[in-house]
């Protein structure tokens, strides 16, 4: 492997070396399914759907992504119980909003989607091993809680690079049942007015996990003891990466091998979320903004780059999207034909796979796209058909990588705005229009042909006649 991608927990550069020669195993941490989804949230999905597809197209790897379900929380518990709602359809709900939104965005279903609450076993196993080994223990004060004990993990701190003695104290139980105010929980005994539902059994007493002991035991369970990639957005790093790691490997596992960290979507500096009254929601942002615009804004940027979302974001984001389509439409005869990127990193060309390599430049590797599209334009208007449709297929491919392609299946098939279902009863239509002048023009009455051609045009559809047929492209507006 040539990748190289930036190791959170080393903090440098690294030569990607998957586990198992030809595979990799990716754990990536999923949505708290409390409330509905907004762009910022969708920014993690989104950039390690890139890595997935760069790792399966661009190397041939056989990638196995576990994204979880967190659908067992102290925020769902509180959100529900506002809403005057049991806790359990209300985490379903927006379980499957969030899956509604990332199928809308193009992002690739997980090998496996475990949901915390199905994993029941599987933690206390962990969370067994830890006690027998003198890494945690259970409250002295009837509570029921069981914690981690940090002290008793010299490591504790190193994903992070902090010491203990700078952290906070952990806000995730009443600190009166801890030995030192900063070890965690990995059990919370059930409490007087919490659903009896939201509880199960153990030797302890009835309760329900801690967080970070949920995805500790889902990676364990289908990645292995020791896996490849674990990543997640940035404010996951501490607490809840630092004490995954701790508990894992304090209970003898190796756990993830390299730790990447997507950053925020911020409006006006501060990071989107609910509390600030800035968040995009994708039911409704779609409807403003086709989904593949919204895909390509959240991965134009380098995944460990602040995103700041501003009037005109997604605007650009869509005459870019416009301009790769056009340049696919007028360089390639049936550009929803055009096999992608599965020769691997030969069908693409050197400048893309380079950034894609460099820890996925995207910035750069859109830039290579952006560049073949002006050069393929280029060569259209100077009648080189054969190098445009070559740079027609390049583009393919390098925008099937980014999943930002214009033909591929999903923008065919559902978009919040229709956009995509138009088009396609559009490009019928034209193709009739331009079936019949074909016709009238090899009948010599060109009076038809070209009264037909200009109602087109009217339409604001520009066709273009070449050696192998016309083509077409929706004209651009001059009037933006």
């Amino acid at each position: 492997m040539s990748i190289r991608l930036y190791d959170t927990a080393t903090q440098k550069l690294r030569d990607f070396v998957p586990i198992i020669e030809g595979r990799a195993g990716i754990y990536v941490c999923g949505l708290t399914t409390q409330g509905a989804p907004h762009i910022g949230h969708l920014r993690f999905a989104v950039a390690f759907d890139i890595l997935r597809r760069w790792l399966t197209l661009g190397h041939g790897l056989d990638v196995t992504l576990i994204r979880n379900v967190t659908d067992i929380d102290d925020k769902i518990l509180s959100k529900s119980t506002e809403a005057g709602a049991r806790w359990w359809p209300w985490g379903y709900a927006n379980e499957r909003a969030t899956n509604d939104a990332l199928d809308l965005l193009g992002v690739l279903r997980p090998t496996y989607e475990p949901r915390a609450t199905g994993h029941i076993p599987e933690m206390q196993e962990i969370m067994q091993t830890l006690i027998d080994k003198g890494h945690a223990y259970a409250a002295t004060d009837g509570s029921g809680d069981v914690y981690f004990d940090v002290r008793s993990y010299p490591a504790y701190g190193e994903l992070t690079h902090q010491r203990i003695e700078d952290m906070e104290a952990a806000a995730d139980a009443d600190p009166r049942g801890k030995h030192d105010p900063r070890d965690f929980a990995l059990w919370k005994g059930h409490k007087a007015g919490e659903p009896e539902t939201a509880s199960w059994a153990t030797a302890f007493g009835q309760g329900r996990p801690g967080w970070h002991l949920e995805c500790s035991a889902m990676a364990r369970k289908y990645l292995g003891d020791t896996f490849d990639i674990h990543g997640g957005g940035v404010d996951l790093r501490f607490p809840h990466h630092e004490n995954e790691q701790a508990q894992s490997r304090a209970a003898g596992l190796g756990f993830a091998n390299y730790w990447l960290h997507n950053a925020w979507v911020t409006v006006s500096g501060e990071k989107m979320g609910k509390s600030l009254g800035n968040a995009l929601l994708v039911s409704e942002i779609t409807k403003v903004a086709r989904p593949i615009a919204i895909r390509y804004y959240l991965g134009a940027a380098h995944y460990r780059s602040t995103i700041e979302y501003h009037e005109g974001s997604l605007q650009m984001a869509e005459a870019a999207v416009e301009r790769i389509e056009g340049f696919l439409r007028r360089a390639l005869a049936n550009p929803d034909a055009v096999e992608g990127a599965g020769e691997g990193t030969m069908a693409l060309p050197f400048g893309f796979v380079a950034a894609m390599d460099d820890d996925l430049n995207v910035s750069g590797a859109l830039a290579a796209i952006h560049e073949a599209v002006r050069a393929g334009n280029t060569a259209l208007d100077e009648g080189d058909e054969d190098e445009a449709a070559k740079l027609g297929r390049q583009v393919a491919a390098m925008t099937e990588v980014l999943g930002i392609n214009p033909f591929q299946p999903q923008w065919n098939s559902s978009s919040g705005t229709g956009a995509d279902e138009v088009m396609t009863a559009l490009g019928a239509l034209v193709m009739d229009s331009i079936g019949a002048r074909a016709a009238a023009r090899a009948a010599r009455d060109f009076t038809v042909a070209d009264e037909i051609r200009d109602q087109l045009t009217a339409a604001g559809i520009a066709v273009e006649d070449t050696s192998s047929g016309a083509r077409w492209s929706l004209a651009r507006r001059t009037d933006a």
